[in-house]
């Protein structure tokens, strides 16, 4: 279920939805894919173009990830969305 909240914006004010909380399954599926590939997560970083602190705060499940941010990791895991998603309900 997505919360909203209000924000103004010269004098509108404007129902922004705010982001879902991160989820522990994709969190532990990134980090267990990566570790079958004995791919650090500065090498993850470069291949995918993402700090390497956001990397560690996916993996902790400190953060959730825009679906930009998945399909960046996705691709330098060698993963479809596909492949990436069966990994994730395997962690629920």
């Amino acid at each position: 279920m997505t919360t909203w909240s209000e924000r103004p914006c010269a004098g509108i004010v404007l129902a922004v939805p705010r982001s879902l909380p991160p989820d522990p399954a994709l969190a532990a599926a990134l980090r267990r894919l990566r570790e079958d590939r004995s791919m650090a997560q500065e090498a993850l970083a470069f291949r995918s173009g993402i700090s390497t602190g956001a990397i560690a705060r996916i993996e902790l499940g400190q953060a959730s990830p825009a679906w930009v941010t998945v399909r960046k990791i996705a691709d330098a895991l060698g993963v479809s969305i596909v492949e990436l998603a069966v990994a994730v309900e395997a962690e629920r």
